[in-house]
């Protein structure tokens, strides 16, 4: 047999719990039944590794590792290619390459392995799934991802998109209140994935333009698209359609500022739920429950994804925190200190930026809080 013939293997880690309970514990009760003729089964010793029948770590036939030193699993003829739309609990509705639609589970294999990921299958993803004879399917293997969106959600790391290359981050003017602390969030998490930010101000004509000069002007000087937006009013929405075509994007932004309202003033054939803020709270309530791929007709697609309050990094440590702000990167090298954390050091460039009106507090404060890890 030669080895092109062979079976590649890969060795990798399941979670603790993928094994069933292997100590039995109704063997008393059977006992007390008389159910003497079972007794002998009974096992007289009990092993004290936790391992269980399944060890943590195990080798999979029939896997081999990728460029980027992921597990791939070999699929064959009768797997076919397919883009996941959305996820539903323990199903996925996965889009085929002749446009039809199907249920998709995943396999076990796939969700038992050991990672870091809340979901292992998440809007976006490119698959192989494997169809059967009721019009379902079952995802046999996941491609590598390229352009992800994700954030740290109870020390996990929550994917919130996959394969994409632009993100519009959208935040409301009112109703709820402009929050450009999540803004500036949202966009390292973009330069992090090396993915292109627009951001886009919504529901412009609640309040007078005039007032978002300043913002609109920092954002731009540090070469970021910004669109100021009314789907009511139907302000610059040809202008974003036109960034949206042929393009795949993510639309994030805490929920009621209207990302829903303008997918539909793009395309209102999409007919999206939509729903109002409270008075009171000024917040809004999760009308998209769970990030949906949506083609477009003017070609490419968009995923929209339930509103978010808080936009907790993953994967960046401190001191990376300064290199994906762009006003800020240019001024590092010209700090006293290599190691300068611009906080309270003597000589720090940055900060002389902050005093000299170089550089815009807001701006500064917002690193502040990433570097400290603070909420936003």
């Amino acid at each position: 047999m030669s080895d092109r013939d062979k079976k590649k293997k890969f060795r990798t880690e399941f979670r603790k719990n993928r094994a069933p309970r292997t100590r039995e514990r109704d063997w008393t009760k059977r006992a007390g039944d008389g159910d003497d003729e079972q007794l002998h089964d009974v096992a007289h010793g009990e092993r004290l590794s936790g391992k269980g029948e399944l060890t943590k770590k195990r080798t999979i036939v029939g896997a081999a590792t990728d460029d980027d030193g992921g597990m791939q699993i070999n699929v064959d003829a009768d797997c076919r290619r397919g883009r996941v739309l959305s996820v539903f609990g323990l199903t996925c509705l996965v889009e085929a390459e002749d446009g039809s639609t199907l249920q998709c589970a995943v396999r076990r294999i796939l969700k038992t392995l050991t990672t870091d990921e809340r979901h292992v299958v998440v809007a976006g993803d490119e698959v192989f799934y494997r169809p059967d004879n009721a019009g379902e399917g079952m995802i046999e293997r996941v491609e590598p991802r390229r352009g992800v969106i994700s954030r740290t959600s109870r020390g996990r790391q929550h994917v919130i998109a996959a394969n994409v290359e632009q993100m519009c981050v959208v935040s409301s003017a009112a109703e709820p209140y402009l929050k450009p602390h999540l803004i500036d969030r949202l966009i390292v998490s973009s330069e992090r994935a090396g993915i292109r930010p627009i951001i886009c101000i919504t529901k412009i004509d609640l309040i007078e333009p005039h007032e978002l000069q300043p913002l609109i002007g920092t954002y731009s000087r540090c070469g970021y698209a910004v669109l100021p937006l009314s789907a009511r009013a139907g302000l610059n929405i040809d202008a974003l359609r036109k960034l949206l075509a042929g393009r795949q994007t993510v639309v994030v932004g805490q929920s009621g500022v209207g990302k829903s309202s303008l997918l539909n003033a793009i395309e209102p054939q999409l007919n999206l739920r939509v729903g109002v803020v409270s008075e009171e709270t000024q917040k809004g309530k999760h009308t998209t429950t769970t990030a949906k791929l949506v083609k477009l007709a003017s070609g490419g697609y968009v995923v929209d994804t339930p509103g978010i309050r808080s936009m907790e990094l993953w994967d960046i440590i401190p001191e990376e925190v300064c290199g994906e702000f762009r006003d800020l990167r240019p001024l590092v090298n010209h700090c006293r200190f290599p190691d300068c954390t611009h906080q309270h050091e003597a000589g720090c460039a940055v900060k002389d930026a902050v005093a000299d009106g170089r550089l815009d507090v807001r701006r500064y404060e917002s690193y502040l809080q990433l570097f400290a890890g603070d909420d936003a």
